[in-house]
């Protein structure tokens, strides 16, 4: 009996052990693995989802040691040309914020400066307190929103951005709000009022991509729309965006956009083709070859 115990005692820890050495092996950031996992590039968004995701957790810890805990703001603003993936992030963003239960509904409001400034005395401070109210328990992401400090002293676009200030403070926990706009445009609505800047920890820089991503992405979404590129394709259209590039050393490139516009012109004209040759084989219907770029 005695060796028949201790032999149970053996097997017993050795298992703890495994169990042990496994939760080891574990990224701890794996979920954010799978949520940015089709994302290309956007290293500097993944750390600070690693940072969001850590706090969360270790408050939790916290919470269970009976130590202090707080919850910090999420408001977020994001700097970045055309094409760069803002609108992509902040809609991804939303659902995983739901996910870590920091949102209670993780719905996204998407607007711009029509939806807030209005055209008379007090109207836009209404129309910009309502929006926050339909976002509330998700997502208030607002396109180009440098165009609120635009237009004088005499614009509504300010009162928008003073009524904004006053009510991401007052509801810091029930909704986040998301700037997005062109790099220096967005530099400069942060000027425009002093308690602006302060209002984001997360100010978020989405660079251009370079070819090689630009090529990725591309793949990507021949691949997600069952295509493929034959070789000489793909190298005519590595060399068209290369060329793209090059032409804006001054204006900014749009980037995943032009490339979206490269592979859907492509797609037409490749149905054009395959009309016309009377063509409709599985292995035609998913190729698209240089002449269609």
């Amino acid at each position: 009996m005695a060796m028949r115990t201790n032999q149970i005692n053996i097997v017993l820890h050795d298992t703890h052990l495994n169990q042990a050495e496994n939760e080891d092996r574990v990224d701890p950031f794996e979920s954010i693995n799978q949520v940015m996992q089709g994302f290309i590039g956007m290293d500097n968004l993944r750390e600070k989802m690693k940072e969001i995701y850590a706090h969360i957790e270790i408050n939790k810890r916290r919470q269970e040691a009976g130590l202090k805990t707080e919850q910090q703001s999420l408001h977020m603003l994001f700097k970045g040309n055309p094409g760069t993936g803002k609108t992509t992030v902040a809609r991804t963003l939303a659902k995983w914020f739901v996910d870590l239960n920091i949102l209670e509904k993780g719905h996204i409001i998407e607007a711009d400066r029509t939806d807030l400034v209005g055209e008379y005395i007090g109207q836009t401070a209404h129309k910009t307190r309502a929006l926050i109210q339909r976002a509330l328990g998700g997502v208030l992401f607002i396109d180009e929103a440098y165009a609120l400090a635009y237009g004088g002293e005499k614009d509504f676009g300010k009162e928008a951005i003073n009524t904004l200030v006053k009510q991401m403070e007052d509801h810091r926990q029930s909704f986040i709000l998301i700037l997005a706009g062109y790099p220096e445009e967005m530099q400069f609505f942060l000027r425009s009022n002093p308690g602006l800047a302060s209002r984001f920890p997360f100010i978020l820089d989405f660079e251009d991509y370079q070819l090689s991503e630009l090529m990725e992405i591309a793949k990507k979404m021949v691949k997600d729309r069952d295509y493929h590129l034959t070789e000489k394709a793909e190298l005519k259209l590595r060399r068209l965006i290369e060329r793209e590039l090059l032409k804006y050393t001054t204006y900014p490139f749009s980037n995943a956009r032009f490339v979206r516009n490269i592979i859907e012109e492509a797609v037409r004209k490749q149905s054009i083709r395959l009309v016309k040759e009377r063509v409709y084989e599985l292995n035609k219907l998913i190729l698209l070859t240089s002449d269609d770029i």
